[in-house]
């Protein structure tokens, strides 16, 4: 059960153009699709891509390539779509440009890279295909190609066996291929544009080159399985070669503080994706042989801090976030990390000053907030933990335990009508409407003259719907 579960998700990555094209064709009948509409379709394959992978949602690292990409998306001529990237947790080497902006890095195609500019540079050719609206363009193409055709391939790269392998082999499944693959025009101007985008942001554009080669190297580690990023993405001699001569001539623009707060970061954040999304015993490898060049190395200790916080180890965990904050002591996710490994080992008293002095260099940062309010509401430091809570409903997106939390605290403080409206608010949230109802009630029970409460309050459970 398990191995045809591991061969429907190879298949599905492999034909993740596929997926692209059958939402078009099932949605549009215009060759070109309007921006109104392409953004729905977006968010509706999102949707799809999220039901089959799993999304890494660690906070820096979610900040970190979402903050790449808007950085060098401001590159972009015309911004037809707010720019959203994403890192999915697999080895497939692969990255790929969705509809309306949407970005995939896999994390196995990180691990290969080595610095911000393989990273950078590959993150700009994907926002060529998104800034030429290549995607939209190819629904000419898709015409040519039967939808009944189209549907039985994507059944058999869900269903995969026996059933998979009889349809996607011979000329069918070779002829949709050369139709569904951009064009030679598509990968030049994405190309272009891609090494136009990284030189002007700072980065190298050398970076393409030297990321394209580790792929082909993989290749032939693989027994000649061609990386999926070759296979959407065709290396070619000619282009490599074009791609080679466009980065000779790319002048790299000075280095200003938002790509050298990239570069600096960058070792931590392939550290957090090594960590987070690789398989285990490869993860511990990798940050070993750091090691043994290095017994202090601030990003192997913190790799190996991550991956045993995962498994629950957070003693264990705390001893390398310690040596990491030894040598990076400014590191806000390090000093989160270490703060919260306090914080699992019941050590509230010592979290306090690292995520108060992590809050002070990275005042908006909402995951050392969530922290900091914890360890002072379980100090019984109420009203300060208070204050921050409050704050945080006004930061969307707002985490659940943050109205449960406040309920919690108006309730120790005798605040009986605000303690059951937030802790309303939380089953409310949770869909769990009979607890909510309850509580919003009595918070209505308990009310003694707040109009905006009450105001609230009628809104609340008129808004309750079974």
């Amino acid at each position: 059960m398990k191995i045809a579960k591991v061969k429907i998700r190879k298949l599905l990555v492999n034909f993740l153009s596929l997926f692209l094209i059958i939402i078009l064709y099932a949605n549009q009948t215009e060759a070109f699709l309007s921006i109104k509409d392409e953004a729905e379709l977006g968010e509706g394959f999102l949707k799809k891509i999220q039901s089959q992978f799993e999304f890494a949602e660690y906070p820096y690292l979610v900040e970190y390539i979402n903050g790449l990409g808007l950085y060098i998306g401001k590159q972009i001529e015309v911004p037809y779509f707010p720019l959203n990237c994403y890192v999915i947790k697999d080895s497939t080497i692969n990255a790929f440009a969705a509809p309306a902006g949407h970005v995939f890095f896999f994390s196995g195609l990180i691990n290969i890279m080595d610095t911000v500019d393989e990273l950078a540079s590959v993150l700009s050719h994907e926002l060529g295909h998104v800034s030429g609206r290549h995607l939209a363009l190819r629904m000419e193409r898709s015409k040519k190609i039967g939808l009944a055709t189209m549907a039985g391939i994507l059944a058999g790269a869900l269903i995969g066996g026996d059933v998979a392998g009889a349809i996607m082999t011979g000329s069918i499944a070779a002829g949709i291929q050369a139709e569904l693959g951009y064009s030679r025009d598509n990968e030049r101007q994405a190309d272009q544009l891609g090494l136009k985008y990284a030189s002007i942001s700072g980065f190298d554009p050398w970076g393409m080159v030297s990321v394209l080669k580790k792929m082909q190297k993989e290749r032939w580690y693989s027994q000649g399985n061609m990386p999926s990023y070759l296979l959407t993405h065709p290396g070619a001699a000619e282009r490599m070669s074009n791609i080679e001569t466009m980065a000779k001539n790319a002048g790299i623009a000075p280095e200003c503080k938002e790509s050298q707060k990239f570069r600096l970061e960058f070792p931590l954040f392939h550290a957090m994706v090594m960590a987070l999304c690789s398989e285990r015993s490869f993860a511990i490898r990798q940050f070993n042989r750091k090691l043994q060049k290095d017994s202090t190395s601030p990003i192997a200790h913190y790799g190996l801090g991550l991956i045993l916080e995962q498994e629950g180890s957070a003693k264990d965990a705390l001893s390398h976030f310690k040596i990491a904050r030894e040598r990076m002591p400014h590191s806000i996710p390090i000093m989160f990390s270490t703060g919260k490994a306090y914080q699992d080992t019941g050590q509230y008293t010592k979290s306090l000053p690292i995520l108060r002095e992590a809050l002070n260099k990275s005042p908006k940062d909402k995951a050392i907030m969530n922290l900091l309010a914890l360890s002072l509401q379980k100090l019984e430091l109420y009203e300060e933990a208070l204050t921050i809570y409050k704050r945080l409903t006004f930061l969307p997106p707002v985490e659940d335990s943050v109205y449960y939390n406040l309920g919690f605290i108006y309730g120790r403080q005798g605040k009986l009508s605000q303690a059951h409206y937030n802790l309303g608010m939380y089953f409310k949230r949770q869909k769990r409407l009979e607890k909510a109802r309850f509580h919003f009630k009595k918070a209505k029970e308990h009310n003694e003259g707040d109009h905006l409460l009450m105001e609230k309050l009628d809104e609340a459970l008129n808004g309750l719907v079974d």
